[in-house]
């Protein structure tokens, strides 16, 4: 399948809202082709100087349209693909394209697994002191706080690859497990560089019966 590319050095999820703030004489055609046409396009994620996997999107709605044709836009993240080629411009076209084929994508997941990591991801942001807003497990996947774990962009990248829906949310239950494991540490050393500022009261040692 060809499909038009956006490259750009960010990860998007399926099901995500993706704003784009479109300025460049290319994109401005690609987005007035996907109004004409009902054009989806994909977003390869730009890193280590390569493109190789990306997220189809679809245009919802053009919000704003400036003097010199520039344009806020709103799409919506649908699937992850593969890129196979790739060519600077599609014929005819200011925008860059290519072909492309859609990874399988499996929702294996149980919900013992789904509830733990859900569980996980509420102490998390507890021990940050970031308040959470409780999610229902059946609406909960491994995508719903992709962007809210402290995923690092290579972590997010690798994340997009993975097709397994269990696969996925064991990769997140290990970073989630590593990343409390080391704010508890921090916390503990905080608290006892606190304690070492006040006074405290030490227990007199009885040296009566004490030998040498």
């Amino acid at each position: 399948m060809k499909l038009p590319l956006f490259p750009l050095q960010s990860v998007f999820f399926p099901g995500e809202t993706v704003p784009l703030h479109i300025f460049e004489e290319r994109y401005k055609q690609l987005i007035t082709d996907c109004r004409k046409e009902a054009l989806t396009f994909g977003i390869p994620v730009y890193i280590n100087n390569t493109i190789a996997f990306g997220t189809e999107v679809q245009l919802v709605e053009v919000v704003t349209t400036y003097q010199g044709g520039e344009m806020d836009v709103v799409c919506v993240a649908r699937q992850v693909f593969r890129i196979l080629s790739f060519e600077n411009q599609m014929e005819g076209k200011l925008y860059a394209g290519g072909d492309i084929e859609f990874l399988d994508s499996e929702n294996d997941a149980d919900d013992d697994l789904r509830n733990e990591v859900l569980e996980q991801v509420e102490r998390l942001y507890d021990l940050m002191d970031v308040p959470f807003t409780k999610i229902s497990p059946k609406q909960f996947n491994s995508y719903s706080l992709a962007h809210k774990m402290g995923l690092s962009f290579e972590q997010e990248y690798r994340l997009l690859q993975i097709p397994k829906e269990t696969d996925r949310l064991l990769f997140i239950k290990e970073h989630l497990q590593t990343t409390t494991s080391v704010l508890q540490e921090v916390n503990r050393t905080k608290d006892l560089i606190d304690m070492n500022g006040h006074f405290k009261n030490f227990d007199p040692l009885d040296f009566k019966d004490f030998k040498i």
